[in-house]
């Protein structure tokens, strides 16, 4: 069994799908792993570290011959894969929903394709979801990039020159990206609050020490939808949090949007007149901003300034961690393939439950129900 790493080439990609650890890992179960030169080294993994791990380096040619697993962040292009043997499995972030012209080439091109972000949210594949390895970095990283933005002090400060005010930090969005937010911000001293539309997390909220704000007035609405993703709301409701959060909204110093809903552009949160509201030197940080953004005005790869807010909008956020992010995202994905080692096949077999959710192609043809409907 021969598992492939590729060098990733997606603008701001610094992360890379496998490390030393898990190469000895792999090694340990009897596959060969073939890494392409210089694939670790923007996550600071040399190609030296691979090849003590037992790891052999090469040309993604030289990779890719023979391989029986291929490994990636992102999904490679299509035409970087010449070479590879047909029924071959691609683990990796694909993107299903937001590039599905591509999923159709790996079809054509005979691979089995994996998407690791359509790991059902069960308890057994909690260590194998790679969208709370890089959503827990990505919130931490959101309230230093605002940090380094906001002109003031996140903590109160007493001195004999007088009183810094803590900063108000409010986090719109509370799963993995919003919890680690508001766990980050509470460590530097500010003063959070955080809303969501599920109303499970308002004990989460209440839990890391900030202020949850929910809308109150409108009765039934729970916003859980499978797999504890949120869910569009009732036109009802979000007028009602448009009310809410335009009144909480002013008075905030930063703001933090993480929502999303898997296949579907990101919900707006924010509009340009609520952006207007908030004090000159302010800061807003839209994770969301590669899915169409929360935040009207957001702009991919820019922090750009309007009514004097800055609002951060940073590619990839998870890649800003590159050496972190990348050895959680490769225990992932070690974690995935392990689970399933048949020792006497030599290889992963996949069940029905987790297989089923997770492949989108498969013998030359597209084969995942939400790609089919």
């Amino acid at each position: 069994m021969k598992i492939a790493v590729l060098k990733e080439a997606a603008i701001a990609e610094r992360r890379v799908a496998a490390t030393p650890e898990t190469v000895k890992k792999f090694m340990n179960l009897k596959a060969s792993v073939a890494v392409e030169a210089g694939a670790g080294l923007a996550a600071s993994y040399a190609d030296a570290a691979f090849r003590e791990a037992g790891a052999t380096t090469g040309t993604r040619a030289d990779v890719l011959a023979d391989a029986d697993i291929v490994l990636a962040v992102q999904g490679p292009d299509p035409d970087s894969l010449a070479g590879l043997k047909q029924g071959a499995w691609l683990v990796a972030g694909l993107n299903p929903f937001g590039e599905r012209m591509r999923i159709d080439r790996y079809a054509a091109l005979g691979l089995e394709a994996l998407a690791m972000e359509l790991m059902p949210r069960i308890t057994r594949a909690q260590s194998m979801d790679i969208l709370s390895s890089q959503s827990n970095l990505a919130g931490y990283k959101a309230v230093l990039d605002a940090a380094a933005e906001y002109d003031r002090a996140f903590p109160m400060m007493m001195t004999a020159a007088g009183t810094v005010s803590a900063a108000k930090v409010f986090v719109m969005g509370v799963g993995v990206a919003g919890l680690q937010a508001i766990a980050t911000a509470r460590r530097l001293g500010a003063q959070v609050s955080a809303t969501d539309v599920r109303a499970a997390t308002k004990e989460q909220i209440l839990s890391l020490g900030a202020r949850p704000i929910f809308v109150e007035n409108v009765a039934g609405i729970e916003g859980e939808g499978a797999g504890g993703y949120a869910t569009e709301m009732s036109d009802a409701y979000k007028a009602a949090q448009a009310e809410l959060v335009s009144a909480h909204i002013a008075k905030q110093d930063i703001v933090i949007t993480t929502a999303l809903i898997p296949g579907l552009a990101a919900p707006r949160l924010i509009s340009d007149t609520q952006v207007a509201t908030m004090r000159p030197g302010s800061v807003i940080v839209d994770l969301a901003v590669e899915q169409g953004g929360n935040v009207e005005g957001s702009v991919v790869g820019e922090i750009v300034e309007r009514h004097g807010v800055k609002i951060v909008g940073h590619r990839n956020v998870p890649s800003r961690l590159a050496t972190d992010s990348s050895a959680l995202f490769a225990r992932n994905l070690f974690n995935f393939l392990s689970a399933f080692w048949d020792k006497d096949a030599g290889k992963p077999v996949l069940d029905e439950e987790i297989g089923t959710a997770v492949r989108v192609t498969q013998g030359g043809k597209v084969v995942h129900e939400r790609l089919l409907s």
